[in-house]
């Protein structure tokens, strides 16, 4: 009996204790639906509060997944992912929806919790000084045929000449 049950929890309660995949979740999405999966990503975009709910993006390198979460469970999240900030990494163990009935048939995670597993960052972005001289340049010549330009308009029309 006891070799059974270990058996059963190999296979089916152990299966899904690993983090899954957004290509594999997307792909066999009829296989997990309404099972308990766990995703690992980093928080991306805005965190959308919905009364005790809110929404949030985890993006795995691959694809992002909507996550339904309690709002309580959210609070350790300090960045989210966008031009600016690296977002926090965080483990996400939920049940799966290929079609959510209660949010208007998307594919999401209704989140039971939310383990932050890494912290995010600010981004610093390098300036590029090639870049900024050749915009300079280009500027100054742009400048420069504009007044050349402007200084013939105006010469033709002092002579009484019509351009």
């Amino acid at each position: 009996m006891f070799m059974a049950c270990s058996l059963w929890l190999l296979a089916f309660g152990y299966s899904f204790a690993q983090p899954i995949s957004s290509i594999e979740l997307i792909n066999n999405a009829k296989f997990y639906d309404g099972k308990i999966v766990v995703y690992t990503g980093e928080v991306i975009g805005d965190m959308m509060a919905r009364g005790e709910y809110a929404w949030i993006n985890v993006n795995d390198g691959n694809n992002a997944i909507g996550i339904w979460i309690k709002r309580e469970l959210i609070g350790d999240i300090l960045y989210t992912g966008n031009y600016q900030q690296k977002g926090d990494l965080v483990e996400i163990k939920g049940k799966f929806n290929r079609a959510c009935v209660e949010h208007g048939g998307d594919l999401e995670i209704h989140a039971e919790s939310i383990t932050k597993i890494g912290s995010g960052s600010t981004i610093l972005h390098q300036v590029n000084q090639k870049e900024i001289n050749l915009i300079l340049g280009l500027t100054g010549i742009i400048v420069a045929v504009l007044l050349l330009r402007n200084a013939k308009l105006h010469f033709y029309k002092s002579k009484g000449n019509k351009t």
